[in-house]
């Protein structure tokens, strides 16, 4: 399959998504105001993130943010982009995404960019258009870079999946949560995270 080349993409559906492997490079050109992300070479459309996962996102950047500080470890939020080792091509990277959270604790993969590498931990908040994409194919991506924690939340319904890099290099369920109250972090022994129980209002749509 060809790398696509296009100088001036200003359009998302200017690409063609199922025809070519684009990389980094490519993304770096795009000028079009939609985010998407790119996972061994295929295009990833992203929807606006809704109420409640912003309200757990939140939550969850200031526990991690209050227990970082003043560590060797950045804490990033999206929109940030990750460019991930899986399917790269020399020194052409075909897997750029943007988790919600994440911890980077070697901080020679920080670039004024973003994150050139796997970060230790990554935390992506489901919605009804993103579920296939974080539990398959970023899930796929995530434990081939070997990232070592993996979340994956679902805000509305109040349960979460822990995944952890054992020593096969493969995610291994830790725990199924069914409630967010308090989460508490496996490669971070001391990380706990307090989260507020999301409760939808009335003349929300």
């Amino acid at each position: 399959m060809k790398e696509y080349k296009f100088p001036e993409i200003t359009q998302l559906d200017q690409l063609n998504e199922d025809s070519y492997e684009y990389s980094y490079s490519d993304y770096m050109t795009w000028q079009f105001q939609e985010r998407v992300e790119i996972i061994m070479g295929k295009i990833f459309p992203m929807s606006a993130p809704n109420t409640p996962h912003q309200s757990l996102a939140i939550d969850l950047a200031v526990g991690f943010n209050n227990y970082f500080k003043g560590k060797n470890c950045f804490v990033f939020i999206a929109p940030f982009d990750v460019r991930l080792p899986v399917g790269k091509k020399g020194n052409v990277y075909k897997t750029v995404v943007q988790p919600d959270l994440g911890i980077v604790c070697d901080l020679l993969k920080l670039e004024k960019s973003g994150v050139k590498g796997a970060p230790d931990l990554i935390v992506e908040i489901l919605s009804a258009s993103n579920r296939q994409i974080e539990m398959h194919e970023k899930f796929e991506a995530y434990q081939a870079s070997m990232v070592r924690e993996y979340w994956i939340i679902h805000p509305e319904e109040q349960w979460m999946l822990q995944y952890v890099l054992n020593d096969n290099l493969k995610f291994e369920l830790h725990k199924k949560y069914e409630n967010l109250s308090r989460i508490a972090s496996v490669i971070f022994p001391e990380l706990f995270v307090e989260v507020a129980e999301y409760k939808p209002l009335a003349h929300w749509k």
